[in-house]
């Protein structure tokens, strides 16, 4: 016990730094945890038709969306770099050229879905759905541009330890979307019952919203006055553009390819029938509980990590990124008790299909098992982007993800006809070997 407790108190003032800077992105986070909570809860009260056609959409978008969020945080340990050497003319000017790469970005990835939607009957989803699917699908595309601005105001914010500003601006967006589901889902204050396009207009407008909210505070109040003469008189820079495009398409696929395990599953779960969708959308919206949780945590760890490798100090680099493990294994301790005990409640929130529910809870037991595997990949992942080590991130992302969880899901659930339980089986099997992998390649970069 002894030794324990000496070894906990190195790590008590890398815990308070943590969660100071982590508990503003974790309350973000959490926002967009309720809002997904919300969201899948009014969409599958309203229907389960509707709750399938949304999961299907949901999950396609979670690809590009988080490829772009993974782009933008290439910003993150560059602007702590900065910061922590009181670079803030450069800070300044490395938040305009984001912007104007972060909306190239999303012009990209908005085409790309464009050539998606136009061989979307090739999925083979249930016909149904398509009706529902395609308005739907381009709220979603249309939002794109506005999530991918929003992004790098939002890292440039972390970057500088001003968690708290992108929070309450996520909050208020959050806010916004509930409000706006339930006037244009259901049809309140005299506007048309829209059903599942409805609640896509509200996400589109909370998007809009959330970037003229940062516009606002980054240009009209006294907050950033320091950043803003850099930003104002800088130009184009192709140094700039070149190391944010080179760390935030490494960091952006090694994100796409942790959720693309769970997206691209979607395309399988769709096989077998809207129940099965249904189910598939509610579980992971569920998962999302503790990943975005963990994330919050390991977005800090890294603008810690970043920091003190911008110093040199090595040793607090290692302890930072420890500290960040220890928080977000304790985080996952409690989601597996919680969601073990209460699965079947909680699957009851979003949908009243008992074989929907029944499935769900089976999802949650496979998702309990590999909360400690996904703790481990997403705080060793924003170390590693923390010290700017993105290519080996990427590569092995795409081998623990790509080449090993989406075949296991295939083999165990279609080729061996488990269905969605042996798709489901194929995560913890890529979780794992991909935090195992990002652990020893930080401890093999960190050596001293």
């Amino acid at each position: 016990m002894a030794i324990m407790r000496r070894y906990f108190s190195e790590y008590i003032s890398h815990y308070r730094a943590t969660l100071s800077l982590g508990i503003p992105l974790v309350l973000g986070q959490a926002g967009q945890i309720v809002l997904g909570f919300v969201d899948g809860a009014m969409i599958g009260q309203y229907g389960t038709n509707e709750l399938a056609a949304a999961s299907f959409v949901t999950n396609m978008f979670n690809l590009p969306i988080l490829f772009g969020l993974g782009f933008s945080y290439a910003l993150t340990p560059l602007v702590g770099q900065l910061y922590g050497r009181k670079a803030h003319f450069e800070v300044g000017s490395l938040l305009k050229n984001s912007l104007i790469a972060n909306a190239a970005v999303g012009v990209l990835l908005s085409v790309a879905m464009y050539v998606f939607l136009l061989n979307l009957k090739r999925m083979g989803q249930p016909e149904e759905l398509y009706p529902l699917i395609i308005p739907y699908f381009w709220t979603n595309l249309i939002s794109l541009i506005f999530i991918m601005l929003f992004n790098a105001f939002k890292q440039f914010a972390d970057g500088i330890t001003d968690t708290k500003t992108s929070m309450w601006i996520m909050l208020m967006g959050n806010a916004f979307n509930v409000l706006g589901n339930w006037v244009l889902i259901y049809g309140k204050f005299g506007f048309p019952e829209m059903g599942l396009l409805g609640a896509g207009i509200a996400t589109l407008s909370s998007r809009i919203l959330m970037v003229f909210a940062f516009l606002g505070v980054f240009f009209l109040t006294k907050k950033y006055t320091r950043f803003l003469v850099g930003y104002k008189r800088s130009g184009y820079s192709r140094q700039h553009h070149k190391t944010l495009n080179k760390m935030g398409v490494m960091v952006g696929l090694q994100m796409a390819m942790e959720s693309g395990i769970f997206n691209l599953s979607t395309i399988m779960v769709g096989w077998l029938g809207s129940v099965a969708l249904a189910a598939h959308h509610v579980a992971i919206t569920i998962q999302t509980l503790g990943f975005m949780t963990y994330y919050g945590i390991g977005a800090a760890t890294a603008v810690r990590v970043s920091n003190y490798y911008g110093r040199g100090d090595v040793g607090n680099v290692k302890k930072a990124a420890t500290s960040g493990l220890h928080i977000i294994w304790l985080l996952a301790a409690m989601l597996m008790v919680f969601l073990f005990v209460f699965r079947f409640d909680i699957a009851a929130i979003f949908n009243n299909n008992p074989d929907v529910i029944a499935l769900v809870g089976t999802l949650l037991v496979i998702g309990i098992s590999y909360q400690l595997s996904d703790g481990l990949q997403v705080n060793y992942a924003n170390a590693l982007r923390g010290i700017s080590e993105v290519k080996a991130m990427a590569l092995i992302s795409f081998v623990g993800y790509f080449l090993i969880a989406l075949p296991a899901g295939y083999l165990l659930g279609i080729t061996w006809n488990l269905g969605i339980t042996g798709i489901w089986l194929g995560f913890p099997i890529g979780l794992t070997l991909a935090g195992v992998m990002f652990f020893f390649w930080f401890r093999r970069c960190t050596r001293t």
